[in-house]
């Protein structure tokens, strides 16, 4: 099928050292800022709680100390809940370069316009927000489904995903009207294909390369669709 043919396109790329580049420093990124916010809770901790306690037994209990060494148990907590969504927001800066090298390496014929920065930075944080969406429904919908919120929830978070990834992969060719026609057409496609983005996202250390992983497969997967579809892409944004 077409979406499981671009997903495996979009991992063979990722090892290409030109786009493994981008990925390694994203990841890089997003584990230095969660080494700062742990640092900052540590920090805080240590500087707004009182010295020690006295306690029966137990003797005088330095609680800055105590609480602030404690805190590093947040740090998995931290990594499981946010490190997706961080992971896309920083996923989101690069997806741009990483489209441009998916292209000049197997459409150099085809090679879509890039993003202005606004526009750049306005699809990070709707990929950010898709992805932040994968999280709570995630967190509140599987106590009260059951059985079935694994269905719902990979259903409904494909087609989020795989909108936002694939707007942003055929905005580069197509105006937004045209995207969104191809988009529709193709809905099944491109949902199956945003639940298994959906799906790699809920893997913990793996979900760390996966923005840029969808980044990559879905701009194959415009380049399938576009091809197949009777759809030109002489529709240049502009």
């Amino acid at each position: 099928m077409r979406a499981f043919r671009a997903l495996a396109l979009g991992w063979a790329d990722l090892l290409r050292p030109r786009i493994l580049s981008l990925a390694l420093m994203g990841m890089g990124l997003t584990l230095a800022l969660f080494v700062g916010l742990q640092a900052l809770v540590f920090w805080l901790i240590r500087l707004f709680t009182p010295g020690s306690l006295s306690l029966p037994w137990l003797g005088t209990i330095d609680v800055g100390s105590a609480l602030s060494w404690g805190s590093l148990a947040l740090f998995p907590v931290m990594g499981f809940f946010l490190m997706a969504p961080v992971a896309a927001g920083f996923a989101g800066l690069f997806a741009e370069r990483v489209a441009e090298a998916v292209e000049a390496i197997h459409y150099p014929q085809r090679k879509g316009a890039g993003l202005d920065f606004l526009d750049g930075l306005l699809e990070s944080l709707a990929i950010m927000a898709a992805v932040i969406g994968v999280a709570l429904l995630s967190l509140v919908l599987t106590p009260l489904l059951g059985p079935l919120a694994p269905l719902l929830f990979y259903g409904a978070n494909g087609w989020l995903l795989g909108r936002e990834f694939f707007q942003m992969a055929a905005r580069r060719h197509l105006a937004e009207p045209h995207a969104s026609e191809l988009r529709r057409r193709h809905g099944g496609t491109v949902t199956l294909a945003g639940a298994m983005v959906a799906i790699a996202l809920t893997i913990p250390v793996v979900n760390i390369a996966v923005p840029l992983l969808a980044a990559a497969a879905f701009t194959h997967l415009f380049h399938i669709l576009s091809g197949t579809s009777g759809q030109a892409v002489p529709d240049r944004r502009g």
